[in-house]
């Protein structure tokens, strides 16, 4: 397949036309049924994601805004009178358990088990089967595709059983340490992916993980504990309180990783996010702001006096991105530059480094229509699509993908003069 991208980008680069491979049926179906595969497994994963979070910060407000009441039933923690669609709702919750089972019990599980099940089959689609697309990036480090991917994967399972070491140690019970440590590791990470792995590639392995940890606390502890309980009601014993308490407390963790986890898995929209210079510092703000904005809720639901600090805490960091992003990829030479740029070296480069897969007949073995439509095979049509070409290839490097064309400094910082210049 290289042999026949690089004859391609040679035609490219001197004028000619290049040269056309017509994909066979066989790259055509594979690349149709993982173009909808990916489709199918992403619109599940955002739909169990919506359930799973939805619930989940409705549980955490309504916990929060529970009200001890002289007339409730005895072990009853406290009650809230909520309404919603026309109709009120009565809703108490018990501090351990009732003291017998009742005859029907809804479980909230499916709807996290399903996110991660969904998400990790969309990342053996897209990132692992893809990984010289989307995972590697030869400009960072030299990876084969399966070494990405066993890279991802054992970093994947790592990083949950260093979590679940230091809950199952005790070190969570002191909150601040154990929420400071827990965030300079997710950082520390972030900046270890950002140099072994694309920049796509990294905010999406950060975010796996942050989801892992938080659908592992569902299926390993709380669900298990809930069990535990129930089981104790059906035998007439009491329930352990320590039960609940430690539920509590991985759902209180899953409670401020759900905004990060969120920015994280949209990421890949937004080049200026991930293949920027101080990609993983932006992940570091991210990893921050998104406790802090829930803060904020949690203590609205709990009836206490808003933080509104937050909002300018927010602001700062978001302004703070703004401006990383802004840096540029961290290969641009932008004192290369001796002579002035001209539409014609804009054109050469794109025409060398991105026309083979994004014109009217690509020649990339497995791709058979432009990427999202954006054709650049002709002046015309590459000068149409100038700032676009810029927010991927000059001031981010997410394109070419995983840098497959070994597209250089020099040039993305002569696609940064000239658009520059062209305002």
């Amino acid at each position: 397949m290289r042999h026949i991208v690089r004859a391609a980008i040679a035609g490219y680069g001197h004028g000619g036309c290049g040269i056309q491979v017509a994909p066979d049926e066989e790259i055509m179906w594979g690349s149709v049924i993982s173009e909808w595969a990916s489709l199918l497994l992403r619109w599940l994963h955002v739909v169990a994601a919506i359930a799973w979070i939805g619930s989940s910060f409705y549980f955490i407000a309504l916990d929060l805004s529970l009200k001890p009441k002289a007339d409730l039933p005895g072990g009853v923690q406290g009650e809230a009178w909520q309404v919603h669609g026309g109709g009120f709702y009565r809703i108490m919750k018990y501090l351990v358990a009732p003291s017998q089972m009742p005859d029907e019990l809804t479980w909230f599980k499916w709807e996290a088990y399903t996110t991660w099940l969904s998400g990790f089959a969309l990342m053996v689609v897209v990132y692992y089967l893809e990984a010289d697309l989307f995972l590697v990036d030869k400009s960072i480090l030299d990876l084969t595709s399966f070494q990405a991917g066993l890279f991802s994967f054992c970093s994947l399972a790592l990083a949950w059983l260093l979590y679940e070491a230091a809950c199952r140690t005790g070190l969570a019970q002191r909150e601040l340490p154990f929420a400071i440590g827990g965030y300079l590791f997710l950082v520390a990470l972030t900046y270890a992916f950002t140099h072994v792995l694309s920049g796509r590639g990294a905010f999406n392995q950060i975010g796996a993980i942050i989801g892992t940890i938080m659908v592992a606390n569902v299926f390993t502890l709380i669900i298990p504990n809930q069990k535990k309980i129930v089981a104790s009601l059906i035998a007439g014993q009491a329930p352990d309180p320590k039960l609940g308490k430690a539920s509590k407390e991985r759902s209180v963790h899953n409670n401020y990783l759900t905004l990060p986890v969120v920015v994280l898995m949209i990421s890949n929209h937004y080049p200026l996010l991930y293949a920027t210079r101080f990609n993983w510092i932006i992940v570091a703000i991210v990893l921050a702001l998104g406790p802090v904005i829930r803060h904020f809720f949690n203590e609205r639901h709990a009836g206490r006096q808003s933080p509104w600090w937050v909002w300018g805490v927010a602001a700062a960091g978001v302004i703070a991105i703004l401006l990383l992003s802004a840096a540029g990829p961290r290969e641009v030479k932008t004192g290369a530059l001796s002579a002035p740029v001209t539409a014609a070296n804009v054109e050469e480069i794109v025409m060398s480094r991105c026309s083979m897969c994004h014109a009217a007949e690509p020649v990339w073995a497995g791709i058979v229509t432009a990427p999202k439509g954006i054709v650049l095979d002709t002046p015309e049509h590459i000068h149409r699509n100038i700032r676009l070409i810029g927010r991927v290839a000059a001031w981010s490097n997410s394109m070419p993908p995983g840098n497959i064309t070994e597209m250089t400094g020099e040039e993305r910082a002569v696609l940064a003069a000239y658009i520059e210049h062209a305002r």
